[in-house]
């Protein structure tokens, strides 16, 4: 199984990285700029490749990446300026929209536009990883715009990418990978990395299940949009 995953340095997308190792997997871990975690890693299966999603080389995937991918994790994601300080109604700034919204849409957008190939090769699964602040039917305490505005974005993206794909036996999913204790939540998410990426995988595993696009919860809950 070639499994290829963004943002794999650090968070879930590192969680990510040593769930599909100790699977048997081979593994192409992407990332931007720090690889020390993954470097820790030692393991014959896996390959790291440095590859930023939102610079205009991205539109050149690296040549590392094999024939055919089963599956393809897009995890990379920035959450902006400062929740309260950055990204209310009065203070928030065109170029931050734009810089968050290249990362979590466009990235993700022109991933599988340069590797689609590859996973209809396999007849491979695509998963795209939203949250749930990316549904505009449970935002119930506003703010947050770039962050929100890009994910839901990203939501709509992958379902366009899902009924696109759909043809070539390529499956799309969105994942909501629940409140999470990465330095992005500076640690004070819910449940672990661990937690968030096993109920994942297993969503991924049984990915039949579910309609393409559907955006679902790391726990199996169908996210209403």
């Amino acid at each position: 199984m070639n499994v290829l995953i963004t943002g794999a340095g650090r968070g879930i997308g590192l969680a990510f990285v040593q769930y599909y190792i100790k699977q048997g997997a081979r593994v192409w871990a992407c990332y931007r700029s720090d690889a020390s975690s993954l470097r820790e890693i030692d393991n014959d299966n896996l390959t790291l490749v440095k590859w930023d999603i939102a610079a205009d080389q991205s539109n050149h995937a690296p040549d590392v990446f094999p024939s055919k991918l089963d599956l393809l994790i897009n995890n990379a994601g920035v959450y902006g300026p400062n929740k309260e300080q950055g990204q209310n109604l009065e203070n928030i700034e065109p170029e931050s929209m734009l810089s968050v919204f290249t990362v979590n849409c466009v990235g993700p957008l022109r991933v599988v536009q340069q590797l689609k190939d590859r996973v209809i090769a396999a007849k491979g699964k695509i998963v795209n990883i939203s949250s749930k602040m990316g549904s505009i039917e449970e935002n119930s305490s506003g703010g947050c715009y770039a962050y929100r505005a890009s994910k839901v974005a990203l939501v709509m993206v992958s379902k366009s990418m899902a009924i696109d794909l759909a043809p070539s036996g390529v499956r799309v999913l969105t994942l909501h990978p629940g409140w999470v204790r990465t330095d992005m939540t500076s640690h004070q998410g819910l449940i672990s990395v661990d937690e968030s990426v096993a109920g994942m995988a297993g969503i991924i595993r049984n990915i039949d299940q579910y309609s393409p696009g559907t955006f679902v919860k790391f726990n199996g809950v169908v996210i209403p949009y």
